[in-house]
């Protein structure tokens, strides 16, 4: 069955958290951020826009049925939060802006000025439009004047989320957008100059069949789009999708079929000139989204807005998720945070695998190797000989210095991380008188001072 991109049991990926910190209690942002290191700028930049005008049944991410009157308050909070954050861009370039949601193409054309406004004056983009400026839309609320507002305020990129062009698909998956908006939406980014766009679709949609898919991708590739990313439709908890399925509404689709349609999408897309980048995401060359690369490079990147998430230093936080919490000041103007934490060596090797087998890159095997010898005897042989076993199996490609996973071991990228931190504990559960991973001080990770 294709990867879900799900993080295998929490037995396996145990993280060391810090204490909790909530909305209302424990030390903020400002206390826990390790100081700017003016050789590691923090370079890219995720902004959280939590409106929607209705709430799609599959989606789990963050977000609140659009009320006009909270949108001006939303950007007030938010302008004071990019202030708060931008120290540790230390006046550096960013190098990626990646506005999500929600629906950020919900707020209207003069909060948008806002915000980008805002931008502008706490960071450096002078070498954005050489990176890359992202800007998630729903084509049902693209109008020319948000196109021309988003190009003039530096956007160069445009992710649409269509979703599904068969309108039947649309409504399974309460879907509310007009499929024939979406060439629309296209082509009023291009009168703009926004070039760089993006799809997202859906496939395994309940009562989809693989001839249907098919059209999907072909109406996709009508468009000659220079990204497109396709998810395998999952269920996650607490979800009206998931309810449904709980009460009988419809099945699920056959794994078999998920994984025709998984290898079709690779065979079709590589047919059209692009080319799987990692699990999910297609790109002509040289298109890739840059602001995810960082993500699974494990490069740093600030976070603002309800529920968004950061990684500074090996120091991960998330935002509130609530509104009404984002909306209360923060510590000197950072948002109140819910989960902070710093994984320990075990753990972010094993997120070292978990992200950088996704990308078609791989990983270098011989850093990942050291590394493993780091954190118990025996870790290195463990790990060497558990992707020996994955590449005899023809999961896993080791040549030229890396593990890269294989097309057969994309359908199957779970088991195959899943083997390899297997042998990690393997080794850490070893004979007596085998070194346990080193658990950070707190003191000695996160400085009392902070800038």
């Amino acid at each position: 069955m294709p990867d879900r991109t799900r993080t295998p049991d929490d037995q396996v990926y145990h993280a060391r958290p810090l204490p909790v910190v909530g909305p209302r209690q424990g030390p903020g942002l400002a206390s826990l951020l390790p100081r700017p290191d003016p050789a590691r700028p923090a370079r890219s930049l995720y902004v959280h826009v939590p409106f929607c005008y209705h709430k799609c049944h599959y989606c789990d991410f963050y977000s609140i049925v659009d009320t006009r009157d909270r949108q001006a308050p939303f950007v007030d909070r938010l302008v004071s939060e990019l202030e708060a954050l931008a120290p540790w861009s230390l006046g550096a370039p960013l190098q990626t802006v990646f506005v999500g949601g929600g629906t950020p193409s919900l707020l209207t054309p003069p909060l948008w000025r806002r915000v980008l406004n805002a931008l502008t004056r706490h960071f450096d983009l002078s070498q954005i439009r050489a990176g890359e400026f992202t800007v998630e839309c729903n084509p049902e609320t693209v109008t020319p004047e948000l196109m021309a507002t988003l190009a003039e305020g530096g956007v160069n990129r445009v992710s649409f989320g269509a979703q599904s062009f068969n309108r039947a698909h649309l409504k399974t998956l309460e879907r509310w957008h007009d499929p024939e908006n979406v060439p629309r939406a296209w082509a009023l980014a291009e009168a703009v100059g926004i070039r760089r766009r993006s799809l997202d679709l859906i496939f395994a949609i309940p009562g989809q069949t693989l001839g249907d898919w098919d059209a999907d991708l072909r109406t996709a590739l009508d468009l000659r789009p220079e990204h497109v990313s396709c998810y395998a439709l999952t269920f996650e908890p607490n979800t009206a999708m998931t309810a449904r399925w709980a009460r009988g509404e419809f099945a699920r689709a056959p794994e078999d079929l998920e994984a025709a349609m998984f290898e079709h999408t690779l065979a079709t897309l590589r047919g059209a000139g692009l080319d799987r980048y990692e699990v999910s995401n297609f790109a002509r060359p040289g298109q890739e989204s840059r602001h995810n690369l960082a993500y699974w490079r494990q490069e740093d990147w600030l976070a603002a807005g309800p529920a968004a998430a950061g990684h500074v230093r090996g120091l991960r936080w998330k935002n509130a998720p609530r509104l009404d919490d984002y909306l209360r000041t923060g510590e000197r103007g950072f948002a109140p945070v819910v989960d902070v934490e710093a994984p320990e060596p075990r753990r972010n090797l094993v997120e070292r695998l978990l992200t950088g087998l996704r990308l078609r890159e791989g990983v270098d095997s011989a850093a990942v190797l050291c590394d493993a010898a780091a954190l118990a005897d025996g870790a290195e042989d463990r790990l060497a000989r558990a992707a020996a076993g994955q590449s005899g199996l023809g999961l896993l490609d080791p040549s030229r210095g890396r593990w890269r996973l294989t097309d057969s071991g994309f359908l199957l990228a779970d088991s195959v991380i899943l083997a390899l931190a297997e042998a990690l504990d393997a080794a850490r559960r070893g004979p007596v008188g085998s070194r346990q991973p080193e658990v950070p001080q707190h003191a000695a990770e996160f400085p009392g001072e902070r800038a």
